[in-house]
């Protein structure tokens, strides 16, 4: 990313909403003295520059020494947060919890242990109706001092029920704790692995997930405990490939904030991450009507106040909703349909560029990269593909690749014939650093260094052998990585058969939609 949002008070000044702006300067304004004028003054400064520039900014600051702006800025950067943290803290249930924790700390240091107990019990109410177990053990923490050091009303009853609560929490955080642990860790076995591509890897995760599994993990009935779970399977099964199980346990993570809505609230983040792997799990199993369901509630969603009051659910629902659409013409053929949402989403790229990193676009470039390739225009694919191909940072090696395999499939479609060789040779150095390769990446790198440059009229004949071979691999579980960047199956079948990539694809789609109608 260039040099634009390098500095982290640049960052968060350019993140501020203009209402959040509006707040700060009468939060400022109202709070400090008149030396503050100056934080203004930088605020203001940094508001208005496109592209961060000390040197700027100190001819701006006239009278400021480069040190006397290092302090200006650290304490610039303290008083923005505290003026989004009170403009915010009725917005989350946690920032409004953790404040009214912060009056029962003061009240006691006050030496008003009655007033401080009260305000206590309130929290802890809300705490438990919001399963909010951190501010409770916080909560019990600060209780217990009090009847250690001052013994205030009903000492041994009190005492007993305070370390009934404290172990209640304590064991409800361990297997929280335990559960999260297993969740992260799959998680990161898929980024640093990707999907199992063979039995003996799959045999590796299951024997990881019972090493790692909590005993009695099932019957536990609390919230975080039943989230983490399926959070843990779902990645289990994602692994696997297992897209069905995926799906299950997806719909009983979405199904749990269904169960207690008021839990969207506090735990937004994980339920606009269930449904986008909810959508996923979908997709992969080809639910159209199930998939064109979830994502119309998906979208309604993103309607509603909570997933439009901070920066990063807007900017993640864009993301996901985005990729869904473009999945959904994917599986649909439409591509010169799916078309029409390149310009909200290269408008939309530009105005969160702050919050994205440069693999989430270049994942977006290959969408979108895809969408012209399956509407016929190839050569604005390429343009799109290039931004990957040309782009030099550490990205995986598959998107890579599969960015470099439908560059030359795309000049292949434009009958620049002069150039496979070279792009061949890009190809195959690409899938060759992927570590263990699919059966099906092995048959179309071998497809892709014999049969390119084959005269004309016996390539029909090499399309229609590739065909029969990859067939096999269509319903494989070990194979779905492979059909989840590029439909090649349809794209040989539409050689072998001669029509438009976007029609083979279409048949089946509407094949499968009758097939699912007579089966209901």
């Amino acid at each position: 990313m260039s040099n634009r949002y390098s500095d982290t008070l640049f960052q968060l000044i350019h993140s501020l909403e203009k209402s959040e702006k509006r707040h700060f300067k009468l939060y400022i304004k109202r709070s400090s003295a008149k030396e503050d004028l100056k934080v203004v003054q930088l605020f203001d400064a940094m508001d208005k520059m496109q592209d961060y520039d000390e040197k700027l900014l100190l001819k701006k600051m006239a009278g400021t020494e480069k040190p006397q702006l290092s302090n200006l800025k650290t304490h610039l950067y303290k008083q923005v947060l505290a003026s989004l943290r009170l403009l915010k803290k009725a917005e989350n249930i946690v920032l409004e919890l953790n404040e009214q924790l912060d009056h029962a700390r003061i009240l006691y240091f006050k030496g008003l242990y009655q007033q401080s107990l009260k305000i206590l019990d309130k929290v802890k109410e809300q705490a438990n109706a919001y399963n909010q177990d951190t501010v409770l053990i916080q909560v019990i923490s600060l209780e217990k001092k009090i009847e250690i050091l001052h013994s205030t009303r009903g000492m041994q009853n009190r005492a007993d029920r305070l370390t009934a609560e404290a172990n209640d929490v304590h064991e409800r955080r361990r297997n929280i704790t335990q559960l999260s642990n297993l969740s992260l860790q799959l998680y990161s076995w898929f980024v640093k692995n990707g999907p199992a591509r063979n039995e003996k890897e799959e045999i590796g995760v299951k024997q990881f997930l019972r090493e790692n599994l909590p005993a009695n993990a099932h019957k536990h009935t609390g919230f975080y405990e039943r989230l983490y779970l399926y959070q843990s399977y779902f990645w289990y099964a994602y692994i696997r490939q297992d897209y069905l199980m995926s799906y299950r346990y997806t719909q009983k993570w979405v199904n749990l904030f269904k169960e207690q809505p008021f839990m969207i609230n506090a735990e937004t983040g994980h339920y606009i991450k269930g449904m986008h792997n909810l959508l996923n799990s979908l997709f992969n199993l080809r639910n159209y009507q199930k998939f064109e369901k979830v994502l119309r509630e998906f979208e309604d969603f993103t309607e509603t106040g909570i997933a439009k009051h901070h920066d990063n659910f807007r900017v993640q629902t864009f993301v996901y909703i985005s990729s869904a659409k473009v999945k959904q013409h994917f599986m649909a053929g439409t591509f010169k349909e799916g078309l029409s949402l390149v310009p909200y989403m290269e408008e939309k790229l530009e105005e969160y560029a702050l919050f994205l990193d440069k693999h989430r676009l270049l994942t977006f470039n290959y969408k979108i990269a895809t969408l012209y390739f399956g509407a016929g225009d190839y050569e604005t694919s390429i343009d799109y593909l290039q931004r990957i191909i040309n782009e030099n940072i550490d990205v995986r090696n598959d998107l890579q690749c599969y960015a470099r395999l439908l560059h030359l499939m795309a000049h292949y479609e434009l009958g620049n014939y002069d150039i496979l060789e070279s792009l061949m040779k890009s190809v195959y150095r690409f899938m060759a650093k992927m570590e263990k390769l699919t059966v099906m990446e092995d048959e179309m790198l071998k497809f892709v260094r014999s049969s390119f440059l084959i005269s004309r009229h016996k390539l029909k004949q090499e399309f229609e052998n590739f065909l029969q071979r990859i067939k096999q691999y269509e319903k494989s579980r070990f194979e779905a990585r492979s059909f989840a960047y590029l439909d090649i199956i349809s794209w040989v079948e539409s050689k072998v058969y001669q029509k438009p990539m976007s029609t083979i694809i279409q048949e089946k789609y509407q094949k499968s939609k009758k097939r699912v109608y007579q089966e209901y």
